[in-house]
């Protein structure tokens, strides 16, 4: 799918990336889901398919949190606080501590919501707002989201079907 270029094409990006991601994660069960043997986000270490998930729970909730910070006319600091975009491993170590006690059904049903709750922040914003100003040095909102949500929903539909056919899950 191409990178979009305004609303309509990164709702219907989100819309299609996340169901297929869904559709694999809804596949797997909670005893799959905790075993650490998929590579990490940070070089030379390894995850479970919960710690993905989360890591995608986090960013999620991250451009939520940029968002709210952006429109209350607050600074915010970039990626998070606490952390530089050099630092991501770090970050994604991060997020997968603060989401280990959820069970994987919670989980997923907290990626569901954080999903809906992103589409729901581009459907009150305007085009303009998401593609035709600068909002982070010089990125897009627009831009911005995509980078977090759609691109790796992707990412993580692939890493798992790779992840289901080494254990002849497919």
């Amino acid at each position: 799918m191409a990178v979009p270029t305004d609303k309509t094409t990164l709702i219907s990006a989100i819309q299609i990336n996340y169901g297929k991601l869904r559709n694999e994660l809804i596949t797997i069960p909670e005893n799959l889901a905790i075993i650490v043997e998929l590579e990490g986000h940070a070089k030379g270490t390894q995850m479970s398919l919960h710690n993905l998930v989360a890591y995608l729970v986090g960013w999620s909730e991250l451009v939520l949190q940029w968002n709210q910070k952006k429109d209350a006319g607050e600074r915010v600091d970039f990626p998070e606080t606490g952390y530089k975009w050099n630092e991501l491993g770090k970050l994604a170590q991060k997020f997968y501590s603060d989401y280990e006690p959820i069970d994987w059904t919670a989980l997923l049903q907290q990626l569901d919501q954080t999903v809906d709750r992103i589409l729901e922040l581009i459907e009150r914003k305007t085009n303009t707002e998401l593609y035709e100003q600068s909002w982070y040095e010089k990125w897009t909102l627009g831009r911005m989201i995509q980078f977090n949500t759609a691109s790796p929903y992707t990412n993580a539909r692939g890493r798992i079907r790779k992840w289901k056919a080494a254990r002849k899950l497919t």
